[in-house]
């Protein structure tokens, strides 16, 4: 086999891969998740809510799939992170697939019934699949900042030592109302482009103060990381282009770690700065109205949040607050050289296309959706 990249580009490339799937999930269905929060607010009537759940109909399936492929990539790609995070976080990852199954069944079933009570319930469990997977996923972010309880014994197995309820640390849960909060601004901007009239503004509403609470809360857990937390530094570790155990590497913490590349490396100060100024510049643009503009700002602002934490990660990938050396980064817990380059083609074919037909949806879907539009097709519409 041709090899087009040696090993420890690909390692680099693939951490970078993950990232953009990581990204695109948030971008794309976080403003899914954000709409499924704020329905039963911006919804005060049984049209308005059709109104919201139509405005993210036609794409949130195809959304999620951001979020499954980043899964599959991980299973590929990171085995040892996909083995340790599906052991370690089980009980975490069954509580957002539960939460997840509401939001389907919601969209096909609410619609089919005339009773408001079923209607109503129906809306709540939508709320909840909005709600809980952005709560866990940012809970599941703080505790890699604060590192996961979890250790490889001498055949390479894996063993977690924590609990789910161990997970609820003050810190994770703060990130949990970051990643609550900004996805819950996404999702208004999201509705302030496709909607109009009350829904559109009380959209505008709720994605200021939610735009106001992500800020003061990404500012405190920033501080937080700066000055409580022990960040984690390899010190010795084989040749990055060869393949190696977890064990084989050796990890010190010390006092605001995380700070470490973005002392190295000062460029990388844009993803905090994209975040705070995206979030600032998208809900100048909502006060203004220039809908369009504030939800390209939000995405910026998005996605600078999870680059912030990915830049604070490198090289880590899922630290062990029990057992440093056995901490997974990209250099070791990676799939073999001849994997990652089959792969790599694999991504260049089919993202493209990926990107491509998600742009010829949104194009093809734009466009307002008023009480009108479902009044006129109720039957064929959510």
């Amino acid at each position: 086999m041709i090899y087009v990249f040696d090993y420890e580009t690909l390692k680099i490339i693939w951490w970078g891969v993950v990232g953009l799937l990581l990204i695109g999930f948030a971008v794309l269905d976080g403003w899914d998740l954000g709409v499924g929060m704020l329905l039963p607010y911006v919804g005060r009537s049984d049209d308005e809510r059709r109104v919201v759940l139509n405005s993210v109909g036609p794409t949130w399936e195809g959304n999620q799939v951001w979020f499954i492929t980043a899964g599959g990539a991980t299973f590929a790609a990171w085995p040892l992170v996909y083995a340790t995070a599906f052991s370690g976080f089980y009980i975490a990852l069954i509580v957002v697939l539960f939460a997840l199954f509401l939001r389907p069944v919601g969209f096909d079933y609410r619609s089919k019934v005339p009773d408001p009570r079923w209607r109503g319930a129906w809306d709540w469990g939508i709320f909840v699949a909005g709600l809980v997977p952005a709560l866990v996923f940012g809970v599941a972010f703080g505790n890699l900042l604060l590192g996961v309880p979890f250790h490889f014994d001498g055949d390479q197995r894996s063993f977690y030592t924590g609990s789910f309820f161990g997970l609820l640390n003050p810190f994770a849960l703060l990130a949990g109302v970051v990643s609550v909060a900004m996805l819950a601004m996404h999702g208004g901007l999201y509705l302030q482009l496709r909607t109009e009239g009350a829904v559109q503004a009380r959209a505008i509403h709720a994605a200021r103060i939610a735009g106001l609470v992500f800020v003061a809360a990404f500012a405190a857990a920033g501080f937080w990381v700066a000055t409580g937390i022990e960040g984690f530094q390899i010190v010795a570790m084989p040749p990055a282009d060869s393949a190696f155990a977890p064990a084989a590497k050796t990890v010190e913490r010390l006092p605001a770690g995380w700070l470490q590349n973005y002392s190295k490396h000062p460029w990388t100060i844009l993803a905090p700065l994209a975040a705070f100024g995206g979030t600032a510049l998208a809900l100048l643009a909502s006060a203004r109205r220039w809908s369009a503009c504030a939800l390209a700002l939000s995405c910026v602002a998005v996605s600078g949040v999870l680059l912030t934490a990915g830049f604070a990660l490198y090289p880590f990938i899922m630290p062990s607050s029990s057992d440093p050396k056995s901490s997974l980064t990209a250099w070791d817990a990676v799939s073999s050289h001849r994997t990652l380059q089959i792969m790599f083609w694999a991504v260049v074919i089919f993202m493209p296309l990926i990107i491509a037909y998600t742009s010829w949806v949104y194009r093809v879907m734009r466009g307002k959706v008023t009480v009108e539009h479902v009044r006129r097709d109720t039957h064929s519409l959510y």
